[in-house]
């Protein structure tokens, strides 16, 4: 049975008394302990059986939210731009047919980009510059690059990095569509790319580093990861986040800035990656405001203390804006005091998984 909320977005629930895909019990606990509050639990379990809004981020490098906003209405679209300091970013209130969101000629011409609202965030809170270097080190599919180079109206440099070549060819395609010009798109190992251009002498003044994880916070859109999740991978990307956040602020400038992002709640992927890199660089973690409500970062977990300063990181829970969920910190390096070399990191990262055999 396939039931609508109250905007008439579909639910997966199936029926009365269940939802087509539940949590496992291990996955629930550790949501429950991170919410805490009963209304907040109810709210939590809600939503994430819900779809989620249609959100689009209007691509400046083609049209102004002004022009988009108009030629979506005079299509029968209900347009709302939540954030007055952000008009390029829309929701779309109206009911639509499947795949119409991207069967649009606005779409296909790269007027607009279809961007989960949490997802833009990154680049909100990191405000790249005309003059800037950026690595987005883990680009594809490009939704955050394309960002970053509206930001930068197209001017100083973008490199792009992903080490698949599925993946590279839907960057590749994002960034033609969306008519930028200021990215080169390389095919690297993250960690790998970050050792080759520090020998080269190259670093950037500011860094996105959106690491691959668990998908926690995107229930709502890929249901699947019900399915999937489980409690080993959550370890294993721990470490694998570590050493890429590491080689990431090896190639950032002393003065210069770094978000290290992830679509999961887990805190082994987020608040337990910047204690490790508080614990071995020269770093500091810096306020961020946004638009939507978040959280503060955790300082502890299972026993584990993580520093005061990590709440200024932020949460983003879906209940609390109609979103997918995300996690998002912004680091600044000090000095190249205490950088460890990839290569220690490499050995450091195989005895940990010596250690778990």
């Amino acid at each position: 049975m396939e039931n609508q909320d109250d905007k008439g977005r579909r639910t997966k629930e199936t029926s009365s008394s269940g939802y087509k895909y539940n949590p496992k019990p291990l996955f629930e606990a550790r949501m429950n302990q991170l919410l805490k509050e009963e209304q907040d639990k109810k709210a939590y379990w809600k939503i994430v059986h819900r779809e989620p809004v249609n959100s689009i981020r209007c691509n400046t490098l083609k049209m102004s939210p002004v022009e988009l906003k108009k030629r979506l209405e005079q299509r029968g679209w209900k347009i709302n731009q939540p954030y007055p300091s952000y008009p390029e970013i829309m929701i779309i209130e109206s009911s639509l047919g499947p795949g119409e969101i991207g069967k649009a000629e606005e779409h296909l011409l790269g007027y607009y980009y279809v961007q989960e609202i949490s997802s833009m965030m990154p680049i909100l809170a990191l405000v790249p510059n005309k003059e800037d270097n950026f690595l987005d080190l883990c680009a594809s599919p490009g939704s955050k690059t394309t960002q970053a180079a509206a930001k930068m109206e197209n001017s100083g440099n973008i490199l792009a990095n992903d080490n698949n070549m599925g993946r590279m060819v839907v960057l590749a395609s994002n960034l033609e569509k969306c008519g930028v010009s200021n990215t080169i798109v390389t095919k690297r190992d993250g960690v790998q790319i970050c050792k080759q251009l520090k020998r080269a002498g190259f670093s950037f003044d500011k860094v996105l580093c959106d690491v691959p994880c668990s998908g926690e916070g995107t229930l709502r859109s890929s249901p699947g990861t019900f399915v999937y999740w489980n409690i080993k991978t959550v370890e294993n990307l721990s470490r694998q986040q570590k050493v890429l956040a590491a080689a990431a602020l090896e190639v950032l400038k002393v003065g210069g800035e770094m978000i290290y992002s992830t679509c999961t709640h887990s805190p082994e992927e987020n608040e337990e990656v910047i204690q490790f890199l508080v614990n071995r660089f020269d770093i500091k973690i810096e306020e961020i405001n946004l638009p939507i409500k978040t959280r503060d970062g955790l300082t502890e977990w299972n026993n584990k203390k993580f520093t005061k300063e990590l709440k200024k990181a932020r949460r983003i829970y879906p209940q609390d804006n109609d979103t997918e969920g995300f996690f998002l910190c912004k680091i600044k390096k000090l000095s190249e005091k205490g950088f460890e070399t990839e290569k220690q990191l490499r050995k450091q990262e195989d005895k940990d998984w010596e250690d778990d055999l």
